[in-house]
């Protein structure tokens, strides 16, 4: 288990079952098959997607355990919190070398996980870049480490930011810090914000 932080809310024993079968499949190079769930109102688990990975690693992230595996169906990797994963079994089918997957044929790259991955979503981390207000310069590097790129910008008390990222992490990210934030690219980004921000003063501007 590669951990991003130290704890872990979830100790019910359904998650060292979900664990062990997870090391099992990853030992024995084998897919995972499992239902995927969401909460509904009602405030219990139901049934979102059935799910068929290929289990990579175990990782514990903001106090979560996730499972990194990659997807045939979807193409891609995919992060799924074990809390949220019912009916997990071994699958009969082999699981992709994840040294055939592009953009893993070294492996794993820890680092990038922490760096691009602050929310863990699956899409494919892309450039993106950033002003930030220099008090805020703290929270950039607390969130995405100091391989982060760093420049002096036009706009006084701003800094340049440059970095690898999950689109869908930086949108959550960018909001969050909203405040001294501005994304400057890439453009479909910063347009995305732009309407959630939009969307939201809507909100607040009705009477």
């Amino acid at each position: 288990i590669y951990s991003v932080n130290d704890r872990s809310k979830t100790q019910s024993s359904q998650i060292f079952y979900i664990i062990d079968t997870v090391s099992e499949a990853i030992l024995s190079c084998s897919q995972v098959e499992y239902d995927y769930n969401k909460y509904g109102p009602d405030k219990e688990l139901h049934k979102s997607s059935f799910q068929r990975v290929s289990p990579y690693q175990l990782i514990l992230h903001n106090q979560r355990y996730y499972l990194m595996g990659y997807s045939s169906y979807w193409q891609q990797m995919v992060y799924h919190r074990l809390d949220h994963i019912t009916n997990i079994r071994i699958s009969e089918r082999s699981a992709v070398k994840i040294t055939e997957l592009s953009g893993y044929e070294s492996g794993i790259n820890y680092k990038n996980i922490t760096a691009s991955m602050p929310y863990m979503f699956s899409d494919p981390p892309q450039r993106v870049t950033f002003l930030i207000n220099e008090k805020a310069v703290d929270h950039v590097v607390d969130w995405f480490g100091r391989d982060v790129k760093i420049e002096k910008s036009e706009r006084e008390g701003y800094f340049k930011i440059s970095l690898t990222v999950s689109l869908g992490a930086m949108h959550y990210w960018a909001l969050q810090f909203s405040e001294s934030c501005e994304v400057l690219s890439p453009p479909e980004l910063r347009e995305r914000i732009k309407n959630t921000l939009k969307s939201s003063l809507e909100k607040y501007e009705k009477t």
